[in-house]
């Protein structure tokens, strides 16, 4: 039976993102978590737009094939799918919460209070940060608590929260709220008895082509 992530290490992720994005100066910012404020751009380095897509796509790729290969054969297997489930959930919630709100990016706007703006608006929540969240969580649930090393995951979501914020394409709390979505879901594809959108494939994807064409 898969272990689900414990309340404790959901706060740690929670602790982790927030101790990356709350503001360096002891000025109180905007928007409605009260943390809110553009930082000096910096699109250089490790916070490269290029680099941060290529954590994104990479870690999607990785859940996606990785699944597609193993199938829901093994444990390993049932996690990528269930991270398949959580990226599938995240990413619809994040779409529909994005036209809903409407919230302008950091680099649209220095007020972080600007929210229903029309569809062009779509800071909130971080669909980016959201989606990592989401492929890393059933990892850290499933395999957390005999592996403690996986729990570094969760720097993944982190770093993406951080360079959403310097290269001005989102405001802190979409990231914290997107990183909240994604775990959110997460922690439910964890616990659901099974992966769901495996259970509408043909068996062959259950099987997973490594074991298919053994």
């Amino acid at each position: 039976m898969i272990a689900v992530l414990s309340r404790h290490h959901f706060w740690s992720l929670a602790i982790l993102c927030a101790a990356c994005l709350w503001p360096n100066s002891a000025w109180a910012g905007g928007g409605f978590l009260g943390i809110d404020h553009r930082v000096a751009y910096d699109n250089s380095g490790v916070w490269n737009r290029n680099i941060q897509s290529g954590v994104l796509y990479g870690t999607i790729a990785s859940v996606g094939i990785g699944a597609l290969a193993f199938g829901d054969h093994d444990q390993f297997g049932d996690t990528l799918w269930r991270s398949v489930d959580a990226l599938a959930f995240t990413g619809v919630t994040t779409e529909a919460m994005k036209y809903a709100f409407q919230r302008e990016r950091p680099s649209q706007t220095s007020n972080p209070d600007l929210f229903f703006r029309g569809t062009r608006a779509k800071s909130f929540p971080s669909g980016e940060v959201a989606a990592i969240s989401a492929a890393v969580t059933p990892f850290m649930a499933s395999y957390g608590e005999e592996h403690p090393a996986v729990y570094a995951l969760a720097l993944l979501p982190a770093y993406d929260a951080v360079a959403r914020v310097k290269t001005r394409g989102h405001w802190q709390s979409d990231a914290l709220v997107g990183a909240a979505v994604g775990v959110g879901f997460g922690i439910y594809a964890s616990r659901r008895q099974s992966p769901l959108i495996i259970s509408w494939l043909p068996g062959g994807f259950k099987i997973g082509f490594i074991h298919y064409f053994q």
